[in-house]
């Protein structure tokens, strides 16, 4: 099923008072660097702290009864679980996340507030979609899986509605990658309304398996690794049905980023913008600070997430996490 700007005006009126329609503002301290508009669009805000509640939101809210008595299973690096957790709680479903020992502790905690079922599976999101399929199979639970899906990708679409509503004369996009529900999602949108607006996918170097297959020409696995930017770990799956072809199709450009411009982004984010955000969500920042989206006009950022753990903040705007550290 392909996912259309009209699939994405569907999800926003389903959705509608059951996530936040975030802010965009000018940032005047990146504005000023760039030469041109910078604004962020602060999705952190969000109501679980992540863009994840939207496509969680809108996978739900299509439901039939019968799917919704057997409850909701998923793997997830943290955001997308805690999204579930939140939209079937609202619904007074069961849901069950899988995630890998690589997760940090505040976001297994944070999903466990919510009431859901977590499982700890193995050492990469491969292995915690292991246990999704086994419960799938023997339980009968309802798959809603973090990226490849045609409701999550238009339930994540609805920030590119938001986004050109809000900077009508946007040049460009930035927006983190990973598996690739968000920016094909944000793609489709902006650029069904704006053909000529670039959308730029932003990852990092340690284990990003969109740039990969993109380069490969079809999806292929890679070692997950430790990053600052945790909730864009994961592969892409093999048996990709979406959000490669969307991705391949749409972006514009993909750039990579080192742990130490990770760490700059995130550390801009809170000196300068009054911002606190997790790695994944200083991605767009990271990138025009250190001058690898190379873009023209009125740019919009996508701050996708706040959800880190506060202690490795504090360490890192303070100086104190080495680069050795950030990649254990």
């Amino acid at each position: 099923m392909a996912v259309t700007l009209q699939h994405i005006r569907a999800a926003r009126g389903r959705i509608c008072g059951k996530v936040e329609r975030t802010p965009t503002v000018l940032s005047q301290s990146l504005s000023n660097r760039a030469g041109h508009p910078v604004y962020l669009k602060l999705e952190h805000h969000q109501t679980t702290g992540a863009f994840k509640l939207r496509g969680a939101s809108n996978a739900i809210a299509v439901l039939s009864p019968e799917q919704r008595s057997r409850g909701v299973v998923a793997a997830s690096t943290g955001n997308h679980g805690r999204a579930l957790a939140h939209a079937a709680k609202l619904e007074g479903m069961r849901a069950v996340i899988c995630m890998s020992k690589l997760v940090p502790q505040n976001k297994l905690a944070a999903i466990r507030d919510l009431g859901a079922e977590v499982r700890i599976v193995g050492n990469s999101q491969d292995d915690a979609q292991q246990e999704v399929d086994r419960l799938v199979k023997e339980e009968g639970l309802v798959m809603l899986p973090p990226f490849d899906h045609p409701e999550i990708i238009a339930g994540q679409g609805t920030l590119g509605l938001e986004i050109m509503a809000q900077v009508p004369d946007a040049a460009a996009v930035l927006v983190p990658l990973s598996g690739g529900g968000l920016a094909a999602g944000v793609a489709e949108a902006v650029k069904g309304i704006s053909p000529g607006t670039k959308v730029i996918g932003i990852s990092m170097e340690r284990g990003a398996a969109m740039k990969a297959s993109l380069d490969a020409g079809h999806p292929v696995q890679v070692e997950e690794l430790p990053t600052l930017a945790d909730s864009l770990g994961g592969g892409i799956g093999l048996d990709n049905r979406l959000t490669f072809t969307m991705c391949r199709n749409l972006l514009d450009d993909v750039v990579l980023l080192t742990e130490d411009e990770i760490a700059a982004g995130i550390r801009h984010a809170y000196a300068q913008e009054r911002e606190i955000v997790e790695g994944a969500g200083a991605m767009g920042i990271a990138a025009l600070l250190a001058g690898k989206a190379k873009v023209g006009g009125p740019t919009v950022l996508i701050l996708s997430g706040r959800n880190i753990d506060m202690d490795l903040h504090r360490r890192i705007v303070c100086g104190e996490l080495t680069a050795k550290e950030s990649a254990a």
